[in-house]
């Protein structure tokens, strides 16, 4: 029997950023699924403030070259990777010069959101799945973690849900606490030069928190919450979609939680993709 292979896809993962609830659960649950013998893959954004040489960080030509369009431009991809050798987990970062090159992660030093977070999400998740495909590995779940994610199963059930890549694949996706207000007006616009309906994006016309995590929920199989604090507007959301769902109530037990969450949704059917 072949192992179940899981990709994991996170804003942020410990240790190459400080400890948080969405880095420490982005780093236990893949160490957790190694060693209950998954096969796995784990993508971050190469923020500017990642310490490269203290992380060991070294670039994957075979992997990097080509290009991005983004909002109807040209933006070269550079993948790196590192090791998290306690873990024995190899991380893939998705870097590139124009947005992951400053010295910040999400705000800059006022404090302020940066205006093209939500460019630097499309290129993050874009250049996810442009290097899963070059890999040549076909993931049987895809979890994905923080709204920096949120974007990404929208963009395999309607840009790339022809590839036999990502055809088969669940998709999960775990919520966190709110991190902004609004992204830029025209999300909408610029997904759409991807060739993606206005109607199948509806839910961010107006692109606030918490309808950026609607749209990752209604093309989701499922839900992994990362605490109990869950958003009444988003779970009053989840369970009019009826989208099964996993709540993490902290200590050693979640892990093995996620892992039986994992095979509860794999033997479910998965959502149906219009084409």
């Amino acid at each position: 029997m072949s192992k179940t292979r899981v990709l994991y896809v996170s804003q942020e993962i410990s240790p190459f950023l400080p400890e948080s609830l969405i880095s420490t659960l982005s780093r236990q649950l893949p160490q957790g699924m190694h060693d209950r013998g998954m096969e796995i893959r784990v993508f971050m954004p190469r923020y500017g403030k990642i310490n490269e040489r203290r992380h060991q960080l070294h670039e994957v030509i075979r992997l990097s070259g080509m290009n991005m369009i983004i909002n109807d431009s040209d933006h070269p991809l550079i993948i790196k990777v590192a090791s998290i050798p306690t873990a024995r987990i190899q991380v893939y970062f998705i870097d590139n010069e124009e947005y992951f090159h400053r010295k910040a992660v999400l705000h800059d030093e006022n404090g302020e959101f940066f205006e093209d977070n939500d460019e630097r999400s499309m290129f993050f998740v874009k250049g996810v799945a442009e290097t899963v495909k070059k890999l040549g590995w076909a993931p049987d779940i895809i979890h994905c973690h923080g709204w920096m994610t949120a974007l990404m199963p929208m963009y395999l059930r309607k840009v790339y849900h022809q590839d036999p890549h990502f055809s088969d694949a669940k998709l999960i996706y775990t919520d966190y606490e709110q991190e902004f207000d609004k992204l830029s007006p025209n999300l909408k616009q610029k997904i759409g030069f991807d060739g993606v309906d206005e109607a199948d994006i509806d839910l961010i016309t107006d692109p606030t928190f918490s309808n950026l995590n609607k749209l990752a929920i209604q093309y989701s199989d499922a839900v992994i919450h990362s605490s109990s604090n869950i958003d009444p507007e988003l779970a009053s959301f989840i369970n009019e979609s009826g989208t099964p769902s996993l709540e993490n109530k902290g200590g050693d037990a979640f892990v093995n939680d996620a892992g039986a969450f994992y095979e509860e949704v794999l033997e479910g059917k998965s959502i149906l993709v219009e084409e």
